[in-house]
């Protein structure tokens, strides 16, 4: 069985923020060597729409964090 893309988000959701954290944490750690870090974590990523799911909650929590 094939899930949609609706599905897929709602089963996934909550990992992808978790993983998203678990990244988004080692910014402070890494400093300017994080971008290079993370980027190749997220290459890594598998299947391609998890890790857009990933990317986006990284992109929201840096949003939240130049607030």
């Amino acid at each position: 069985m094939t899930l949609t893309r609706a599905d897929f988000h709602e089963q996934y959701l909550a990992s992808a923020q978790d993983e998203a954290r678990r990244l988004f944490e080692q910014k402070t750690i890494l400093q300017g060597a994080w971008l290079n870090w993370v980027a190749s974590r997220l290459y890594q990523l598998q299947p391609a729409p998890y890790a857009g799911m990933v990317r986006r909650e990284l992109m929201r929590l840096q949003e939240a964090s130049e607030i």
